[in-house]
């Protein structure tokens, strides 16, 4: 059990997925998390994680916050407040960005995507009201900040997605990684893209609360899908060395700090304009005292959240997420660590209970991506 599955655990109930009662029917185990119910297992989460890994697993993160900006520029009042290059972003194609305070920390982190009209925005769930009312602040009132409560959001994920979700919507075979586009199916109004946070090739799937339950029937319907839950998601993106705002990301994290400079675009380097440029376009020039790293754990005891990380006995940084890794049959983590022993390769101790566990700072991610792409022409 990782760190984030226990915290999940302890956290009180709020509310209730449009699919809570299908969840239930089907076996899941339902667990307090983000102010959802939310279904953290159904036959086990190493079980759902090596599925995934075969075949197609259907996970359901409706508790994630679906936003629209619509009105006048609204990239360009994105790009006030994220790293990334948004005004040039080509319709129907997306970005992995995170959003930043005035002093360069991530407050979370977002996937956009550019449709014909507005922006499409993906947020976490625990984050997603700060993060409206953040916006609201800071953006012009001629951009208009709309949250899709009306939506489910399902992501189909593993390497046999996209035969599954195609033999349903063949149109949906076009679409490479980062690709998304709206569909329609057996009467049903969907936004698909090709993304996902497991590592394998996948699908989110949008899709009105009413027609929730008839979309998961379908695609579960089919001998390559089985309903996975948050357990196997949290193990699958640690293998896929995919951090986790709120463990990995928090606001005194930055882009750099947080081995996320690939989302701090070219031409925002080079002309800044967004909230905590100075700190991060310094820390691009010059180095971070600290970074997120992976971490390979010797022998089979995992390595949890909050542990302190050594060098005699000198602390030298502290563990972010950690689990047992089901596609390695081994614990793995990932940490905060002073940028002296980031080389791959560095032998550092995990105080674990009193008992140091070595652990060696490795390259991530742990397990390679399997993304769907387009070929180089």
């Amino acid at each position: 059990m990782t760190d984030f599955i226990a915290e999940m655990m302890e956290r009180l109930p709020d509310r209730l997925l449009p699919l809570d009662a299908w969840h239930r029917e089907r076996g899941g185990r339902m667990v307090p998390f983000a102010g959802y119910q939310m279904p953290v297992q159904y036959e086990g989460v190493m079980a759902e994680h090596l599925w995934t890994r075969e075949n197609a697993g259907l996970f359901d993160v409706s508790h994630m916050g679906q936003v629209l900006l619509t009105g006048d520029a609204p990239d360009v009042a994105l790009e006030s407040v994220v790293p990334g290059e948004i005004q040039k972003l080509g319709v129907n194609r997306m970005r992995y960005s995170v959003l930043l305070n005035d002093e360069g920390g991530i407050l979370d982190d977002l996937m956009v995507t550019r449709r014909e009209r507005d922006l499409y925005l993906v947020v976490n769930g625990a984050c997603k009201y700060d993060d409206l009312a953040h916006m609201r602040e800071v953006f012009p009132d001629e951009v208009v900040i709309t949250l899709l409560d009306e939506r489910a959001l399902f992501a189909l994920q593993g390497p046999r997605a996209g035969e599954a979700l195609a033999s349903l919507i063949p149109d949906v075979a076009s679409l490479y990684f980062m690709q998304a586009g709206a569909f329609t199916f057996d009467g049903m109004s969907l936004w698909i893209s090709r993304s996902g946070y497991t590592g394998e090739d996948g699908f989110e799937i949008s899709v009105d609360c009413d027609h929730a339950a008839q979309l998961a029937d379908r695609l579960c319907a089919l001998e390559s899908v089985k309903p996975i839950g948050l357990g196997a998601r949290d193990s699958l993106r640690l293998e896929a060395g995919l951090p986790l705002y709120g463990h990995d990301l928090d606001e005194t994290v930055s882009p750099t700090e947080g081995d996320l400079a690939f989302s701090i675009s070219k031409r925002r380097r080079s002309e800044g304009g967004f909230a905590g440029a100075e700190r991060i376009l310094e820390e691009l020039a010059e180095g971070v005292d600290r970074k997120r790293v992976g971490l390979m754990v010797e022998g089979r005891q995992p390595v949890r959240e909050g542990a302190e990380l050594y060098v005699g006995d000198r602390m030298v940084g502290k563990v972010t997420s950690g689990g047992f890794a089901p596609t390695l049959g081994a614990p793995i983590a990932m940490g905060l660590v002073k940028a002296a022993f980031i080389d791959m390769g560095t032998v550092l101790e995990a105080e674990v209970r009193g008992k140091r566990i070595p652990v060696t700072v490795a390259p991530m991610p742990f397990v390679p991506h399997r993304y769907h792409r387009a070929k180089a022409v």
